[in-house]
């Protein structure tokens, strides 16, 4: 087995601790459905991570990315879940009221975790570019699942030490102003994301 690990963590960092869909995701739910809604965002992207890590070991990655129509059709599913998950958020967050603080039907679920993280093409480009590079000559599912393991567990740490400082302890003193700034900015940087994936 010649996966590198200690080599990985460092190119891995900068994507991990990012300000992209997945930390916008996990701030909402923390918010919405408390750690409930936090854990359950945390495994659907975690279960997205494990799909590309099963998709790229099995070489199905690079038939996607080989064929330049099934990669678009993928950017264009991507994109268009994202922009709901967005507007979704903006509204929860505009007609968010005192009485609802705790407001789990707009907490987003695992479902709509795996599906954000799986068809997010920069997931898609960054297991193949980089990951790839990490994971042995073999490669091999397992080499993939390890890599996406230590993947899994510097974001979660990263969003669960984020929201707690952010989320948490804030909610307590000022929660509907809270509500309304992570949903509306969550939703706009969603929204934000998935033109800037169509661009570019």
């Amino acid at each position: 087995m010649d996966i590198n690990i200690l080599g990985f963590i460092p190119a891995l960092l900068p994507v991990a601790l990012s300000l992209g869909a997945s930390f916008t995701l996990v701030m909402s739910s923390a918010l919405s459905g408390g750690y409930n809604g936090l854990f359950k965002t945390l495994a659907g992207t975690a279960l997205g991570i494990y799909t590309h890590a099963v998709l790229i070991g099995f070489g199905l990655t690079s038939m996607i990315i080989a064929s330049p129509a099934s990669f678009f059709v993928l950017k264009i599913l991507g994109t268009a879940y994202l922009l709901w998950l967005g507007i979704t958020l903006i509204r929860s967050g505009i007609s968010a009221k005192p009485g609802e603080l705790t407001d789990t039907k707009h907490s987003v679920t695992l479902k709509e975790a795996w599906i954000a993280n799986v068809l997010n093409p920069k997931a898609i480009i960054f297991y193949l570019t980089v990951v790839s590079q990490f994971a042995g000559k073999q490669g091999g599912v397992s080499n993939y699942l390890t890599l996406a393991s230590v993947h899994i567990v510097v974001m979660s740490v990263w969003l669960l030490v984020v929201s707690r400082t952010l989320v948490f302890s804030v909610k307590k003193t000022k929660p509907l102003i809270l509500k309304k700034y992570v949903n509306i900015t969550g939703g706009i940087l969603l929204i934000a994301f998935s033109i800037h994936a169509v661009i570019h």
